[in-house]
């Protein structure tokens, strides 16, 4: 008898995945860290890899029946060399090292704290609330309890990095390790500045471009590679992957990163993730990449020019990346009512603190919107004005229903007209 589908086996899970399925196709999605990875990325992902364990690396397994996982493993990293080889400063692909086993972002950061540090060594990190990671030494975070953590953060007139304050913080600590990477920061990172302080004061670099991959691999943005000693990232927001992590490295650096990550941190890696990496990182070199990145950063500057014209403020001024803050202050609400009004709208975002925040992080100030979900479905400057407009009716009136449906109908029928990629209704 013919094994059961989806439908048959579990019909709950299966009505949830068609309601996602539907929303994906009905809603602007505006989270920064989200996107449309391709139909062939979600064929790796749900591919037989998902069976097969193989702990250790590619040529040096532990268990045995690897010959093809070692060959996907191998070009996953083959074509990263060549994708973010050609953005670094100096080596190439020469003096790069490419890690594809920890499972996401979080987990590669960690595997830097694991490879570099001691517990109780001291590092530096953009503070959270100034639009850094958790993972970059926030309190709520085990690198903030285990390591003695030293934040950075943006001047308040500007809300830009204080590159005079963190070397200013770097020569009184002594970091062990530098990060330079944000999670709600809109303007582009001077690594050259970082590797600078790094060397003055003996610490290691490391750069976090989860956000920001996509935009670096198409050169839309400044690399870190070849001036960081290693660099993370997650594959998927802005890079278009599967859910997964990846650490790049000088290849000095090569053998304490493996270890970290297996046996350090990680058992078996996920092979159907490291497949769809392959897939995406394919993908990325093909021209059409660099200009969907390039209209990712346009969109986001139109939206954030558009929004401070309909009174918003917008962090900084505007964007270099992917995305915005907008401080809701003077609209007279908060990031999260605003936040829940938008989603009935069918416009979803996330509220966010905004620097200096005198709200509380749960109950913030201001909204974080993205570009790289909108832009993958072929949206352009007349929709990112259009959607400033509904931004506009809906944070005014976030409690009349009836113009929120009005929004949510108007949202609906324009992204019928920009079929989500990757996905079928």
């Amino acid at each position: 008898m013919p094994e059961p589908t989806l439908q048959q086996a579990d019909p709950e899970i299966a009505k949830l995945i068609d309601a996602e399925n539907l929303r994906e196709h009905e809603t602007m999605r505006l989270i920064a860290s989200e996107n449309y990875a391709s139909r062939a990325v979600m064929e790796a992902t749900g591919s037989c890899l998902t069976n097969k364990y193989s702990e250790g690396y590619a040529r040096k397994r532990y268990y045995e029946g690897q010959a093809a996982i070692d060959q996907v493993e191998e070009l996953a990293i083959t074509r990263l060399k060549k994708l973010f080889g050609a953005t670094a400063a100096a080596g190439g692909e020469e003096d790069l090292h490419v890690n594809v086993q920890p499972y996401s972002g979080s987990p590669a950061n960690l595997a830097v704290y694991l490879a570099f540090c001691q517990p109780g060594d001291v590092v530096m990190g953009l503070g959270l609330p100034a639009g850094g990671h958790l993972t970059h030494g926030h309190t709520v975070s085990i690198t903030g309890r285990y390591f003695k953590s030293v934040p950075y953060g943006v001047r308040r007139e500007d809300h830009r990095i204080d590159m005079d304050e963190v070397r200013k913080l770097a020569k009184e600590h002594r970091p062990k390790l530098l990060w330079a990477g944000t999670t709600a920061y809109p303007r582009t990172l001077d690594f050259a500045a970082f590797r600078s302080i790094a060397d003055e004061v003996g610490a290691v670099l490391a750069a976090d471009i989860a956000h920001i991959s996509g935009l670096v691999a198409a050169g839309v943005h400044p690399s870190p590679i070849g001036i960081a000693d290693v660099v993370t990232s997650t594959t998927h927001k802005t890079l278009r992957g599967p859910r997964g992590g990846m650490i790049f490295c000088k290849k000095q650096h090569a053998a304490a990163i493996d270890k970290a990550v297996f046996p350090g941190l990680q058992g078996g890696p996920h092979n159907h993730t490291t497949a769809a990496i392959a897939v995406a990182a394919k993908e990325a070199l093909d021209p059409s990449f660099k200009t969907y990145a390039q209209n990712v950063v346009e969109n986001a500057r139109v939206l954030a020019a558009a929004l401070v014209q309909h009174g918003f403020a917008v962090t900084t001024g505007g964007t270099d990346n992917h995305l915005m803050l907008v401080d809701l202050t003077s609209k007279g609400i908060a990031g999260k009512p605003a936040a829940q009004a938008l989603d009935r709208a069918g416009i979803v975002a996330n509220y966010n603190a905004v620097p200096f925040d005198p709200r509380k992080p749960f109950d913030p100030s201001g909204l974080r919107i993205g570009t790289p979900s909108v832009t993958s479905r072929g949206m352009g400057k007349t929709e990112m004005e259009r959607l400033a407009s509904w931004i506009e009716r809906v944070v005014t009136k976030a409690t009349d229903e009836a113009e929120i449906a009005k929004v949510a109908a108007e949202v609906k029928e324009l992204c019928a007209g920009f079929p989500a990629p990757g996905i079928r209704v």
